[in-house]
């Protein structure tokens, strides 16, 4: 199984390029919730090394079982790793970028300008709230139009890039990180409850799309994704 280094940035790196960051995004296809993306870029100093040195000392509460994880770090396709390494991952990688940026895209942006359109609306947000200037940008997968000073030839997208760059690996992390998070905390609200966005995170699981069937969609749902499931108006 292909684990994602620094091939990419290093060679970047090489022709000049300063700072380089990797983007992902995470909630494509969920019936629920917005479309989260995030970028993150790390100093060109930076070791394969030092992904399994995560400082815990700090964390008096912290298992001698989370220790153990948290030795071990690993930055990898966040669909890869379990809940508690990503929440690790997480933790390692906001303290140890250069700059990382998360931007979101509602579902009411969804709901008007499609899926595609409002991804590149979150990748946008994500870039400006990186708050420095990046020279180069990984993608997964495809290209971002329309970002200031990251023309095409500026980008790089890469099939399956997050299970090859590590920039775009800690992007998918921190990314899936705070939209699960997200997900749980609304969740909780009486008006969702009933969907269990905690355990599913607004994917179409048949226990969701059987709560959609029985109580309807809500306006935290995505029409387009959920027309062929129910015929049930927005709440």
């Amino acid at each position: 199984m292909t684990t994602p280094d620094f091939s990419f940035e290093n060679k970047l790196h090489k022709k000049g390029f300063k700072l380089i960051a990797g983007m992902d995004e995470v909630g494509r296809g969920s019936f629920a919730g917005p479309v989260v993306a995030a970028a993150v870029a790390f100093n060109k100093q930076i070791s394969n090394l030092a992904f399994r040195r995560l400082n815990v000392s700090k964390y008096a509460n912290i298992t001698l079982r989370d220790k153990q994880i948290a030795e071990g770090i690993k930055i990898n396709d966040s669909k890869q790793l379990t809940a508690k390494q990503r929440e690790l991952a997480d933790v390692w990688i906001r303290k140890n970028a250069i700059a990382f940026g998360i931007g979101q895209a509602s579902v009411t942006q969804i709901n008007k300008f499609g899926i595609k359109k409002a991804t590149e609306i979150a990748f946008r947000k994500a870039i400006t709230s990186c708050g420095v200037k990046i020279d180069f940008l990984l993608m997964d997968a495809f290209y971002v139009p329309y970002l200031r000073g990251l023309r095409h030839k500026n980008q790089l997208a890469i099939i399956k890039g997050d299970t090859k760059s590590i920039s775009i690996a800690a992007a998918s992390i921190i990314a899936k990180v705070y939209r699960d998070r997200l997900m749980t905390k609304l969740s909780k609200q009486p008006k969702y409850k009933k969907y269990k966005w905690d355990e599913n995170k607004g994917y179409g699981t048949k226990s969701h799309q059987d709560a959609i069937q029985k109580y309807g969609v809500t306006s935290m749902h995505r029409k387009q994704f959920v027309k062929n499931c129910v015929s049930s108006q927005v709440q």
